[in-house]
């Protein structure tokens, strides 16, 4: 049919955590041939939304036991950092001289394309990526970096699995990750934060608790959608339409901009996150 895209090929999938659930439910909609998923976790894939996902899918609960024929295009490591030495051990001694097929797209923090080489000298290709939490529902912002010896092919197949969550940018410098990870990676929290401060305060000055909530995560959402809505806009323009001189808005911001609050909290904040990324690089 004219216009369809070709399925995503099989792909190793080591972990289904939340992110790796959500980069699997994009590939599922977007059409993915027979793959393997390695989660050792016993309700999965209990959550999945397909009933008939265990069958159009190999599913394990560790590497060694990954058909013994299976040949994947790309493995996507999605472990936790402190599983990962474990998993690439287990990777490197069950599919062997199968890594040369494979692209490895790593979306684990802290690990760097070098300690990937080192412990999957087999693969012919390597790319590190950062995504972020509102991947689960689609709108999730990644940031990639590949080997010097990644093909446009595998580039290509890495960008199409990452874009089944949201956005992608690529990045040439792989240093760029430690800013991205505290900006992008880390950023949903500093979100969730303001929303949860704004409840309190609206609680503190008397609003039913129900009604902050309500208030405080509509605003924050609405927020969103409105950069979202708006490319062209810097953010502090849209943040001065909305100031009237005099007003409560300036009233309010009166406060959050003086030198000792949001500018040098969330600078210092930043800072603290990207120097905590560069530290556990390995």
């Amino acid at each position: 049919m004219t216009g369809q895209r070709d399925a995503i090929p099989p792909i190793l999938l080591v972990g289904c955590g939340r992110m790796g659930s959500a980069l699997l439910a994009g590939w599922e909609a977007d059409g993915l041939q027979r793959s393997a998923i390695v989660d050792p976790d016993p309700a999965f894939p209990a959550t999945s939304a397909s009933p008939s996902f265990a069958s159009r899918h190999d599913l394990v609960r560790d590497i060694a036991s990954l058909p013994a024929e299976f040949r994947p295009r790309a493995v996507v490591l999605a472990v936790k950092p402190q599983a990962a030495d474990a998993a690439m051990a287990a990777l490197a001694e069950r599919l062997g001289d199968r890594l040369g097929d494979a692209v490895i797209l790593s979306i684990m923090a802290g690990r760097t394309l070098s300690g990937l080489a080192a412990a999957l000298p087999r693969a012919s290709g390597l790319v590190r990526a950062m995504p972020n939490t509102p991947a689960s529902i689609g709108r999730g912002i990644s940031v990639a970096v590949a080997s010097p010896g990644t093909s446009a092919a595998q580039h290509a197949l890495c960008d199409r699995l990452l874009r089944a969550a949201g956005g992608v940018e690529w990045v040439e410098d792989e240093a760029l990750l430690d800013p991205v990870t505290a900006v992008s990676g880390s950023g949903p929290a500093y979100v969730f934060l303001l929303a949860e401060l704004m409840e309190q305060a609206g609680r503190a000055q008397g609003l039913p608790p129900a009604l902050a909530r309500r208030l405080a995560r509509e605003t924050v959402t609405g927020a969103g959608a409105l950069l979202a809505a708006s490319p062209d806009e810097d953010a502090a323009a849209l943040r001065i339409a909305v100031t009237s001189p005099g007003g409560t808005t300036q009233a309010a911001l009166g406060v959050l901009m003086r030198q000792d609050a949001w500018p040098t909290s969330v600078a210092d904040a930043i800072e603290a996150a990207t120097e905590r990324s560069r530290a556990l690089a390995r």
